[in-house]
């Protein structure tokens, strides 16, 4: 056992089976109606937002789903961390419209409605019947989910995220059988991004390949993906913040992206993630920027525990930010001092204080947080006692990320 209570094991067995396609390359999106018909699809429901609707996205995708001599309807209210409620109107009308195949296109909360309206579409049942995993009973139909941000990795997860309209708790829905058949990686689809919209999607992904990177449950092939998604987010994403336009740039978040999103489906996620989820939910901090705040405070964290300080360490060296021959505790600053620079060019507030946070809640926060499904994965055991030194320290940061 380590010091910290887990037993180390990075060579942990796995049993690897990619379940999703990916097509990837600028204008890939126009092979939707191809691939579509590939699957066997006739009558498609597109799932995405309004924003992508007025970037003309949409129109493109029902253009080559119709060529393809699909029946295509569109359900384009999926909302940002998206509810029960969102889900139940999206099978409304997969249900109406007799559909054989699911789109999802925008971003994580588009493709996780498609996703959480095929589990009931198929299943039967309310959401909160397959909070877990593995679930459901019956097929489901195929997805094909085409991502129009760099960031979550859904496409390359068989979870759905969604939100109980009534107590805003976050429900995992995790089943093989909800996996994309296909993910088109196109990143001509990502340059309509807004600047905020490109940073926080980004900082998120970058956050998926450090968190999956360490976890109890990280094996040679998750440690793979993690370690090649930060070594492409971390050198593309100044550029995509600095030249938004940059095809090629674009192409390596969206690449890695989808890796981090396969390391998550090998790896699970850590406390950044269950310590950013509370705060999402009572303030309406956004997911990225949550994430963003409270990871370097978990890195710390965990950097007592030796197997994840190599673990660390040894993420820092893809990007040639250290290496660690050069010492493990240099490796890490190394790796913080990047993550910082990252999350300052990306403009976020770094204290809670600035993000209207009131320490009087910091016991609630802490006691959900500790609650989360992810934090059982953390390499560094952490109860609410250590959630409330994690977010009483994030009170103390000044704009360079420093603690006061």
């Amino acid at each position: 056992m380590t010091s910290a209570g887990h037993a180390a094991n990075p060579a942990a067995l796995f049993d690897f089976v990619p379940r999703t396609r990916l097509v990837f390359g600028a204008h890939t999106v126009e092979r939707v109606g191809e691939l579509a018909a590939e699957l066997g699809g006739k009558r498609v429901l597109l799932v995405t937002d309004p924003g992508i609707v007025k970037a003309g996205h949409a129109a493109r995708v029902q253009e080559s789903l119709a060529k393809a001599g699909m029946h295509v309807s569109l359900f384009d209210r999926a909302k940002e961390n998206p509810t029960t409620k969102c889900v139940d109107e999206c099978v409304a009308v997969a249900a109406a419209e007799k559909v054989d195949l699911l789109v999802g296109l925008g971003g994580g909360s588009s493709m996780d409605t498609a996703k959480g309206c095929n589990f009931i579409f198929t299943n039967g049942g309310r959401m909160q019947d397959y909070w877990g995993v593995g679930k459901a009973k019956q097929p489901m139909l195929p997805l094909i989910a085409i991502p129009t941000t760099a960031g979550t990795g859904s496409e390359c997860q068989s979870a759905a995220l969604i939100a109980d309209e009534q107590t805003h708790q976050k429900m995992a829905c995790l089943d093989p059988k909800a996996a994309a058949r296909i993910a088109i990686l196109d990143p001509a689809l990502t340059v309509s991004q807004p600047h905020r919209v490109t940073a926080c999607t980004g900082i998120d992904a970058i956050a998926h390949a450090v968190e999956t990177a360490v976890t109890t449950k990280r094996n040679p092939l998750s440690q793979m993906f993690s370690r090649e998604a930060f070594r492409l987010c971390v050198t593309a994403l100044p550029q995509v913040l600095k030249h938004p336009k940059d095809i090629e740039a674009r192409g390596r978040m969206l690449l890695g992206a989808a890796y981090a999103g396969i390391a998550i489906e090998n790896s699970m996620l850590g406390a950044a993630h269950s310590a950013a989820n509370p705060l999402t939910a009572h303030y309406n901090i956004v997911h990225g920027q949550a994430v963003g705040m409270m990871l370097p405070l978990v890195i710390r964290f965990n950097a007592e525990n030796p197997d994840a300080l190599r673990a660390y360490a040894e993420l820092a060296s893809g990007p040639e930010l250290a290496t660690v021959k050069g010492g493990l505790t240099t490796a890490l600053e190394a790796l913080l001092a990047r993550l910082e620079s990252l999350l300052n060019l990306a403009g976020f507030p770094r204290s809670l204080t600035e993000c209207g946070v009131e320490p009087a809640r910091i016991k609630l926060l802490a006691e959900e947080a500790a609650k989360q499904w992810t934090a059982t994965f953390n390499p560094r055991r952490i109860e609410v006692a250590d959630f409330v030194g994690l977010y009483e320290a994030a009170f103390n940061r000044r704009s360079d990320g420093d603690l006061v």
